[in-house]
């Protein structure tokens, strides 16, 4: 094949270096010409935008080889796994848009092959039963540049370590009293080879076996065997587990029958900005009560994604546009973002909302009257047709629209300024009512009755449109703003007196109005429904929310990347105060 695709637009595409490999293998004839991989979550947690990667991945690269993909959960510590955590990858997995087809799988499954195969290496003196306990095996490895010791339960004979192996099996030892290590090189320069764990006594029911086993097989004994059981052709895994392909070919070599093996290829794994990607951190934020849960909108989980408004074809093209590398690296939030406001802005429905309203009343606009206006529900998608948005004598504007003493470039509505009302007219600020504290409880304007639709017969121009909901037809709703969750792009590097990466929360990363206002269009509005507010941004109906009592809204994200020009003006901060003191 080539080595080389066609992107949308013509252009040669280069393969990435995994797609090269299969390439060369599918030339090679190698495995028949099969292609199979596999995506093998642990349930002891929710999914997160990097595991959206691997997915979108293994599952793209099936298919486009006309391959196949398995799920298989990683089941081997029941310590940490719920049924919870199953159930919400396989719905993610749907949700992204791949299917495995009803190759579901489980480590679990394979139990008794995993023993029959350690008991296989202990016959070929390839591992040993080891008392020493966990903390002594631990110390004895020795460092990268020093050799580690030897157990001294090393060179038991065949037969006692059959003996051992199966007792431990039946339950006669406690936790900590034995574990299988492999017989490999205490003096490599790896220190995964140095005759590494592989079985352990753990006296715990499994959710999916129950009190039939209480030895479980370590991650590298269980990863490369159900590969090879499952007949797996490529096995991708993120660049952290480099290190473990010795082990995972070693235990290929001395356990396989055949010329078949299943290939391990490492890719760089995905760590986005402002935010964390650790399952155990993750779990840290929900069980202290700092996020609303898994799929809290501000979490980096997939469930919180999707509540929060992103869409299955944003995150697989963020996924396609990341690509694939060996070198790991931060990416910017940016390029997610973008590629949610690229899908969002052909698909969604366009409403008017106000998130701080002040009133405006149009005092020469007849007191008992009202009328329909015409508004474009998608300009990208004329399809989408138009709908009917009420207008009357009192409506709602931004609060922020609004000024009284205004700079030299605001446009917006300011006593004397005419402006132009989206879709509706033209009005001019005539006087405002306040309070007894001074706050602007009600802005008094006229308006052009010629104007309607926001144009003007006598061709004359407004700079500043404004959008508004009429007051009358206003259906109250709760908005939340959501922000990054942490004020740094790289929270993992931890404050240097706490130690703990939640020094670097963001205490804003939350704002709730409870008082907002839309236009009547999204009363029949349903959880996890779309929109863009004009001016506003992109919102999302909360999968939670009642829609019987009150909507509640999540902001999915601004239209245009306010961090970025926040970050810049971070970045020419010192500058202005470089400048300032040359000028002192």
């Amino acid at each position: 094949m080539a080595n080389n695709e066609k992107n949308e637009e013509g252009k040669k595409k280069s393969l990435n270096f995994i797609e090269q490999i299969i390439e060369e293998d599918l030339s090679k004839n190698k495995n028949g010409g099969r292609i199979h991989t596999r995506f093998p979550p642990e349930p002891n947690g929710f999914l997160h935008i990097g595991h959206a990667k691997s997915i979108c991945l293994n599952f793209g690269l099936a298919g486009k080889y006309n391959g196949k993909t398995n799920l298989r959960f990683d089941d081997t510590n029941p310590l940490k796994e719920e049924q919870v955590y199953i159930d919400s990858i396989k719905e993610d997995i749907h949700w992204l848009g791949f299917d495995w087809e009803g190759r579901e799988y489980y480590a679990s499954d394979y139990f008794e092959r995993l023993y029959e195969f350690a008991e296989k290496l202990i016959k070929q003196g390839k591992a040993f039963v080891c008392e020493m306990t966990p903390d002594e095996i631990k110390n004895s490895r020795g460092t990268p540049t020093e050799p580690g010791k030897e157990s001294p339960y090393r060179d038991r004979p065949v037969e006692e370590n059959l003996d051992l192996f199966r007792r431990m099996k039946e339950g006669e030892f406690p936790e900590g009293r034995y574990q299988l290590r492999a017989k490999i090189d205490m003096s490599s320069p790896n220190m995964h080879l140095r005759d590494p764990v592989l079985y352990r006594i753990r006296h715990m029911a499994h959710p999916r076996t129950g009190d039939e086993w209480c030895i479980y097989p370590m991650y590298d004994m269980a990863h490369g065997q159900c590969d090879y059981i499952e007949g797996i052709t490529h096995s991708l895994c993120t660049m952290e587990f480099e290190v473990h392909r010795p082990l995972y070919d070693w235990l290929l070599d001395h356990i396989a029958e055949g010329d078949y093996r299943p290939r391990q290829i490492e890719f760089a794994r995905l760590n986005l900005g402002y935010t964390v990607m650790s399952k155990r951190k993750l779990l840290q934020l929900v069980e202290d009560g700092t996020v609303d849960g898994w799929d809290d909108p501000r979490m980096p989980t997939i469930s919180g994604l999707r509540r929060r408004g992103y869409t299955p074809a944003s995150i697989r093209d963020f996924s396609e546009r990341v690509g694939i590398a060996k070198r790991d690296n931060i990416i910017d939030m940016a390029l997610l973002e973008n590629s949610l406001r690229e899908d969002l802005n052909k698909k969604a429905q366009r409403v008017m909302g106000v998130l701080d309203p002040v009133k405006v009343v149009i005092t020469n606009y007849p007191e008992n009257e009202e009328e329909e206006l015409d508004a474009v529900n998608n300009p990208e998608d004329e399809s989408m047709g138009k709908r009917e948005v009420p207008f009357s004598r009192e409506i709602f504007i931004e609060r922020n629209d609004f000024m009284e003493e205004p700079p030299k470039k605001f446009f917006r509505l300011a006593p004397g300024r005419e402006v132009r009302l989206r879709y509706a007219y033209f009005i001019t600020c005539e006087d405002v009512v306040k309070d007894a504290s001074g706050e602007i409880t009600e802005i008094r304007c006229t308006y052009d009755p010629s104007s309607r639709g926001g144009q003007s017969p006598d061709g004359r121009k407004v700079k500043g449109t404004l959008h508004w909901v009429s007051a009358k037809h206003a259906i109250p709703v709760e908005v939340r703003q959501y922000d990054r969750l942490f004020m740094t792009e790289d929270p993992d590097k931890v404050d240097e007196e706490r130690k703990d990466f939640r020094a670097n929360l963001n205490p804003d990363s939350l704002h709730i109005l409870e008082n907002c206002m839309l236009e009547p269009f999204i009363k029949d509005a349903k959880p996890e429904d779309k929109f863009q507010f004009e001016r506003k941004g992109y919102f999302c109906v909360d999968r939670y929310c009642d829609p019987h009592k009150k909507l509640v809204f999540n902001r999915t994200v601004t239209l245009k990347d306010t961090w970025a020009k926040i970050a810049k003006q971070q970045k020419q901060q010192p500058k202005k105060q470089k400048n300032k003191q040359k000028n002192k």
